[in-house]
């Protein structure tokens, strides 16, 4: 890339300031005609012929004059901040003085005129300076300053300093202009030497130790269905077997026939089939064909443990850019999501969700969220993205917008086993059908009829025996609050068939806690 300036005009360097010679009778102009008297021998240092036009009387009348540096260079200073607008310096001229004339105007603003009169610039004699030239074009040698009028000693150190910061600007920019255009000089830029770059040690609890150890465990998983149709996602090693845990969206495509591959960081890549899928759960486990010896499950947290503000760093493949690391903090827990993957026939997925910042895009499916110590603690699965229903499994949503959730690594720690065991899923269910939208209550209310016309509540069912009916509106479950049937939904499936939990309903008003103890059910299907 060019280090020029592109489309801007880079001003030359500024001329240097005049330079004062030595004064002599030599120098003084002639009397003017009339017995008019001669000037007294000037208090500054007449100009050098030639020498750019530099205005001196910028300086307070109670100080010295100032000399002739202490003024910006010709064409148009910038007026200083509090003094009033910029005026433009036309070149050999002040102020109200036209350029050429042979006598200047009276100046406007009392606050020009310096302390005493100056002496007759060297070029007025009609001299080659910036404001001279044939024939005398410069200033008039009878010219008389009027008088000075008071002025504030702030005003001349103001321009003094305004002057020397012009003058440093335009020695630097200059300067810059000059070492930009000397292309065939050594270039300007420091290079920092490779020698021992590959030496650097990093701290192994640092984000760059955590996703070098983390990285060579994860794959980015292609599924291509039998006409062609797919996407891309990611996994992460489960076990030195070769089994790779993912979403189930990101498999879909290959469920019936397909085709599944899985490639390393380093490049390998090796042909996959699905072990097992958990629609509800939105969890899947592949297992590589061929698999190598080498391979480095990853290490698994406790997700219970997992606190609000906690770092995370999700590794994946967003937007097909496999292998990237982005950060972020635990922003939630027991989020209740209920995602999908955008097609028409797809079934909802229900979680108690781990809520984090880290950018998570679609591609990131499936991957490995982890801690700061580089431990697993949740499969990133959806995002809430503006425009989009959540799920990252569509191709017309948009990007993160800081708000990814997470399946908790116990709950899919069990399931994956349950997957590697049998090839199916087992969920937990206290046997009733509720409503999966917000109807308004405040809460899960029992449907009045279950799934393709059957009971709300199953004979022999744990809600059945808690006494449960149709119209009951459950508020909690344990201690977490459920405002919804996939709240309901997904606090339920956070727990193992056997486990006994408290649910807390309203009927005709008034409110009841019973214990259940949770059934379990064998597969996707609603039987």
């Amino acid at each position: 890339m060019s280090t020029e300036n592109e489309g801007t005009e880079v001003p030359p360097a500024p001329s240097a300031p005049p330079v004062p010679v030595e004064t002599s009778a030599a120098s003084q102009p002639p009397a003017p005609q009339g017995g008019a008297p001669t000037p007294p021998p000037p208090s500054t240092p007449p100009y050098v012929p030639g020498a750019p036009q530099q205005d001196t009387a910028l300086a307070a009348p109670s100080a010295a004059p100032a000399d002739a540096a202490a003024h910006p260079a010709a064409q148009g200073a910038p007026g200083t901040a509090g003094e009033g607008p910029a005026q433009t310096f036309p070149a050999g001229g002040h102020p109200q003085q036209p350029q050429g004339a042979g006598v200047p105007g009276a100046p406007v603003d009392g606050s020009w005129p310096p302390p005493q009169p100056p002496a007759v610039p060297s070029y007025a004699d009609g001299g080659t300076g910036a404001a001279g030239g044939a024939g005398g074009a410069g200033w008039g040698a009878a010219y008389q300053q009027p008088a000075p009028k008071p002025r504030s000693r702030r005003g001349g150190l103001i321009a003094a300093v305004l002057v020397a910061a012009l003058v440093a600007g335009g020695l630097g920019g200059g300067l810059g202009y000059t070492l930009a255009r000397n292309d065939d000089g050594g270039s300007t830029t420091v290079a920092a030497s490779d020698a021992g770059a590959s030496q650097v040690k990093r701290d192994p609890n640092s984000i760059a130790g955590v996703a070098a150890k983390a990285l060579p465990s994860t794959v980015t998983i292609e599924a291509e269905s039998t006409n062609g149709q797919g996407g891309t996602g990611t996994g992460f090693v489960f076990d030195t077997q070769g089994h790779i845990v993912t979403n189930n969206h990101v498999v879909a495509d290959a469920v019936d026939g397909g085709k599944l591959t899985a490639t390393f960081p380093d490049g390998r890549k090796y042909d996959a089939e699905i072990i097992g899928h958990a629609q509800g759960y939105d969890v899947a486990v592949i297992k590589l064909k061929n698999a190598p010896s080498d391979l480095k499950p990853l290490a698994l947290g406790d997700s219970d443990k997992v606190a609000v503000g906690d770092e995370t760093i999700a590794i994946g493949a967003p937007f097909g850019l496999s292998n990237t690391v982005t950060t972020g903090i635990i922003s939630a827990k027991n989020r209740p999501v209920a995602s999908s993957d955008g097609s028409g026939d797809s079934k909802a997925s229900y979680m108690s969700a781990l809520q984090t910042d880290a950018s998570i895009n679609p591609g990131n499916s499936g991957g490995p969220l982890l801690d700061a110590r580089g431990a697993v603690i949740g499969i990133n699965s959806a995002i809430q993205s503006s425009g989009s229903g959540g799920g990252l499994g569509g191709s017309g949503q948009s990007g993160s917008i800081g708000l990814g959730f997470a399946i908790p690594i116990n709950q899919a720690k069990y399931v994956a086993q349950q997957l590697i065991k049998t090839g199916k899923p087992v969920y937990a269910k206290i046997g009733a059908s509720v409503a999966t939208s917000q109807d308004g209550s405040g809460g899960a209310t029992i449907s009045d009829q279950g799934a393709g016309g059957g009971a709300a509540v199953e004979p022999g069912s744990p809600a059945a025996k808690a006494g449960l009916k149709p119209g009951d509106v459950i508020t909690k479950l344990d201690d977490t609050v459920v405002d919804s049937g996939p709240t309901l939904i997904g606090e339920i499936w956070t727990h193992k068939p056997g486990d006994t939990v408290k649910i807390t309903f309203k009927r005709d008003g008034k409110e009841h806690t019973v214990d259940v103890t949770l059934a379990s059910r064998i597969g996707d299907s609603a039987s």
